[in-house]
């Protein structure tokens, strides 16, 4: 298929894939379904075309970190104690299993840090909606659950940081170096976070024809600074929208502004581009079959450990609020592909994060059929 044939499949899939999810009262099963349309298109787009989708799909994946910031409203500090400890609890008892099966697989020790903290992580924007529905949690039990799902992503993304630096460059005096400059940065944002809340404020209010744009633009300069100051673009979006997550303007949230380019093109884009780097030999593989041993390993365990050791305060299907987590995979893929080092376990993470997220978001309470309503006029302005 040429390039151009592609972006007409694209085009057609981005109109018609959220809104079946939607109506199907699955909203979260979007993100699934353009990696496995990717899979099915990897054997028949020409390389250059593949690669220009690959490319694309890196800026869609920075505006999926920052939506990833947006959708987590971090409540006071002192909420977060008491689910903290069992959250470190959930995680610890998941890594011996993910070391082994990542051993497996052919990463070396921090390579298994880095499957670990992305399988063990949540992708909240996933599996919220069906939280918000799930019968039988009472109150304090549901928001407690949802501190546990914030803090599972906040955890997976602040390990993912550390440990891709030191996949990258191993344990040297640069990478404590590049640990300063995430630090700093991520202080820098937080402590501009009010000036950038107002400046980001601002371009929504005032501005008109360019309000996507613009706000974009800000992200994606914010983003090439902090790649700058040691911080990688992608771990600067996600800090950025955290600290961003408050704006509102007419009863929407910062992220339903820039939607017609991120959430409707570049971030399926790079979902897509995630399935085209997959071939398909490799789910017939042992990677594919021990990516499938990896979810029923990990989903049998993760019972044990509900019923048993660290329980969600729900009932048993509570605990698939906790596994989702193809964004958190697609992360760690994104980087073992970049370097080009362990392909291989790139794509066993990645097929891991894929046959966990599509059966949790399949087994959860449907969220209520919503039925397609185009956008208003100001929305898309």
């Amino acid at each position: 298929m040429s390039g151009i044939e592609i972006i007409i499949c694209l085009l057609l899939l981005f109109m018609t894939v959220p809104d079946f999810c939607r109506w199907i009262g699955r909203p979260a099963m979007r993100y699934p379904l353009f990696v496995l349309f990717g899979l099915a298109l990897s054997p028949f787009a020409e390389t250059s075309a593949a690669g220009m989708l690959i490319e694309a799909g890196k800026v869609g994946f920075v505006l999926l970190l920052f939506e990833v910031g947006l959708e987590i409203d971090l409540p006071p500090l002192r909420e977060f104690l008491t689910p903290l400890r069992k959250v470190l609890w959930w995680v610890l008892l998941q890594y011996p299993v993910i070391f082994a099966l990542g051993h497996l697989a052919g990463l070396h020790w921090i390579g298994c840090f880095i499957a670990a903290a992305a399988i063990t992580g949540c992708s909240v924007g996933m599996a919220h909606s069906a939280w918000r529905h799930h019968p039988g949690l009472e109150g304090k039990i549901r928001h407690h659950l949802l501190l546990k799902m914030v803090l599972l992503e906040i955890v997976a993304v602040v390990l993912l940081s550390v440990e891709t630096a030191l996949y990258e460059k191993g344990l040297s005096w640069f990478v404590l170096l590049k640990f300063i400059g995430i630090t700093i940065t991520v202080l820098i944002i937080s402590r501009l976070a009010r000036k950038l809340r107002t400046l980001f404020e601002l371009v929504i209010t005032q501005a008109t024809r360019w309000r996507i744009h613009l706000v974009v633009l800000l992200v994606l300069v914010i983003c090439a600074v902090g790649d700058r100051l040691g911080l990688s673009a992608m771990k600067t979006a996600f800090f950025l929208g955290l600290f961003m997550s408050r704006i509102q303007h007419n009863n929407q949230g910062l992220e339903d502004f820039i939607a017609p380019i991120s959430r409707r093109f570049l971030i399926p884009i790079f979902f897509v581009s995630l399935g085209l780097q997959v071939p398909w030999s490799a789910l017939f593989s042992t990677t594919g079959l021990l990516a499938v041993a990896t979810t029923m390993v990990l989903f049998g365990w993760r019972l044990v450990i509900q019923r048993r050791l660290v329980p969600t305060g729900g009932d048993d299907r509570s605990l698939l609020l906790l596994c989702p987590n193809l964004t958190m995979a697609a992360l760690a893929a994104n980087v073992l592909l970049t370097d080009g080092n362990a392909p291989r376990a790139a794509v066993w993470i990645m097929l891991t994060g894929l046959f966990m997220t599509i059966p949790a978001i399949m087994l959860m309470p449907k969220s209520p059929r919503q039925a397609v309503v185009p956008p208003a006029n100001g929305a898309a302005a």
